[in-house]
């Protein structure tokens, strides 16, 4: 069973910048191989929704509310997938989920669902004021 732990968070004010990091273990295949990654936020009240996702073989997919803005990317060494936010907002307020899967795919720079990962840390609050 893959674990997911997330790390990063905190508050900040707006316009600020924070780095989200997710390392994986328990992995069957290393990260590079197979795993397609995401982020996830939910604000209180709303649905997880998509942030960013990389797959396995590099290819990148945002969301359109913080694309040009958030940077997902990878270090297959360490297990590890990053997300570089900048310029937040008061409208990125949210818990910041690390997601897993290696059936899910980045298709012409498409999130993934969130039924499309089975594996999800425990996530890491983001405060923009």
């Amino acid at each position: 069973h893959v674990q997911l732990v997330e790390s990063g968070g905190g508050s900040v004010q707006a316009g600020g910048s924070l780095r989200l990091s997710c390392v994986a273990s328990r992995v069957t295949h290393d990260i590079h191989s197979g795993y397609c990654m995401g982020w996830f936020r939910q604000a209180p009240g709303k649905e997880r929704e998509g942030v960013a996702a990389i797959d396995s073989d590099g290819s990148t997919g945002y969301a359109d509310s913080v694309n040009g803005r958030f940077t997902i990317s990878r270090d297959n060494a360490k297990n590890t997938v990053y997300l570089e936010m900048n310029s937040l907002e008061p409208e990125d307020n949210a818990m910041y989920y690390c997601a897993a899967d290696d059936w899910a795919s980045v298709i012409a720079g498409v999130v993934p669902g969130v039924a499309d990962f089975r594996h999800w840390g425990q996530g890491t609050q983001v405060t923009v004021s």
